[in-house]
């Protein structure tokens, strides 16, 4: 039993020792190395995105702006005038459906009166 115990007590650090001071300089370096080399890597991808804002405000010239945004404005004008000729025209087809179905009954009772004997006037 005791050379269990002693076995549990042992001092986890003794099975693996703390690095020396020229192991933890050369990791440090190590790191830094790849530290430097991320950020290498980072601006030039920075430098790649700017590239591209660039290259995409280039294409949009100021008068080019000036022209779709005033396209756009004139058709959302239009998309308006359009909703509302709907609307006038949906209200005309409804009246005429209604106007059409009151024709339809006035009819059908006119026929009533023709056909039934002793009605007519």
């Amino acid at each position: 039993m005791r050379g269990r115990l002693s076995r549990t007590r042992e001092n986890p650090l003794a099975r693996h020792p703390s690095p020396t001071i020229g192991e933890r300089a050369l990791n440090a370096e190590d790191a830094l190395k790849a530290a430097h080399s991320e950020f290498l890597t980072q601006r030039t991808r920075i430098g790649e995105l700017f590239g591209q804002i660039r290259d995409l405000e280039a294409e949009w010239t100021e008068e080019a702006i000036q022209r779709i945004t005033t396209e756009n404005t004139s058709l959302k004008q239009r998309v308006r005038q359009l909703t509302t000729d709907n609307r006038t025209f949906d209200e005309r087809l409804k009246a005429a459906r209604s106007n059409l179905c009151f024709q339809d009954r006035r009819v059908a009772d006119l026929e009533a009166r023709l056909t039934t004997p002793g009605s007519a006037t």
